[in-house]
């Protein structure tokens, strides 16, 4: 067998939620153990119970942004869809992920809509880069600048008037409905970033996070912007071979030092795979310690991975032969971790970015 074969699973189409619950705290809640391998079932309302206080909760506050575009070539008609991955600060130019029939040659426009589907940006054609990304120079319509003026400064700016949430593809195919631009955020979000929401994160809600608190709970925030490769299964056979993606987290100085005092007294308990990436991280760069840290990680948890910050997670449930679920594994241990989703199949869990949850610990 194959060593990502390990880390397979069929799912009933039927399990993969295409909406949020309407009370975000009612989703499921698996709790796993890992010294006992058993597993219960609750629900995300009952964490002030299921944790201790001296516990801390690091959730991820990168903001989603609306990073896909939809629009027609100007010269054409043409249908045409991008993603917004990154720009450049001093140039302006924009590096879009985009497949389009036919050839983009260089000064052909590109006419974006809003969400109301109304003209009012265009993307300048600049080149193609050697992976055959796009780049492209904005630029607002005459009508559009006046009623504009000065307001677009950012990327995010640009992309919070004219963009649409990037829904992943199993809900709804990727099209959004209005209620995503609320659904697909955490009510923690701040630092916009991410192409995907950290969706361990959406399970809270302002209530529950009193509740939370109130049981001796401490909260404590990282940032880390979630890229697209978190979509992507992994390719090769072997997991030594893959070649994982880069996202940009940060974790600062008082964030640490919250975290290494409560430590002594209870658990690091991250929320979400990317919660988990920045602790960690900042860990491995800085010899197993806890450190502030600002910049890119590549980091692949993998078994036999040594865990050096976090002693519980709590995450949705993934994709099958993805980083993430090998993640999952590395902390809960494979076997366990694949007893897990067997169960959550069995006593029909939702799955995946709006589905249920599982609490490691």
């Amino acid at each position: 067998m194959n060593e990502i074969d390990q880390y397979d699973y069929d799912l009933p189409k039927e399990l993969i939620a295409q909406e949020p619950l309407a009370t975000r705290s009612d989703s499921r809640l698996m709790l796993v153990d890992r010294a006992t391998g058993s597993i219960a079932h609750h629900y995300v309302r009952d964490l002030p119970e299921l944790l201790s206080a001296g516990d801390t909760l690091v959730m991820n506050n990168s903001r989603v942004v609306p990073a896909r575009l939809v629009g027609q070539r100007a010269n054409t008609g043409g249908r045409w869809q991008g993603l917004f991955l990154q720009a450049d600060r001093e140039t302006g130019i924009w590096e879009v992920l985009t497949k389009t029939r036919g050839t983009l040659r260089e000064g052909e426009a590109i006419t974006i809509k809003d969400r109301d589907a109304r003209d009012g940006m265009e993307l300048i054609v600049v080149a193609r880069t050697g992976d055959g990304k796009l780049l492209v120079k904005p630029r607002l319509t005459a009508d559009m600048a006046v009623v504009m003026g000065d307001k677009l400064k950012e990327p995010a700016d640009w992309l919070d008037r004219f963009g649409r949430i990037p829904l992943p593809p199993y809900i709804r195919d990727g099209q959004m409905v209005d209620a995503d631009l609320q659904n697909y955020q955490t009510v923690f979000a701040k630092d916009r970033g991410s192409v995907a929401a950290p969706t361990a994160g959406l399970h809270f809600t302002k209530t529950l996070l009193e509740k939370v608190r109130a049981a001796g709970v401490d909260t404590a925030e990282v940032t880390l912007h979630v890229g697209i490769g978190t979509f992507r299964p992994i390719q090769t056979e072997q997991l030594d071979d893959h070649v994982m993606h880069t996202e940009w987290g940060s974790i600062d100085a008082s964030t640490v030092d919250n975290i290494r005092s409560r430590r002594a007294r209870g658990r690091c308990i991250a929320v979400g795979t990317t919660s988990v990436r920045v602790l960690e991280s900042s860990a491995a760069k800085n010899g197993g310690k806890l450190t502030p840290w600002t910049g890119e990680t590549d980091l692949f948890i993998r078994p036999p991975y040594q865990f050096n910050v976090i002693d519980g997670m709590m995450t949705n449930f993934h994709l099958p032969k993805s980083s993430l679920l090998v993640l999952v594994s590395a902390f809960a241990g494979r076997e366990l971790a694949m007893k897990a989703y067997r169960t959550a199949i069995e006593n029909e869990y939702r799955f995946y970015s709006y589905g249920d949850a599982m609490l490691i610990l």
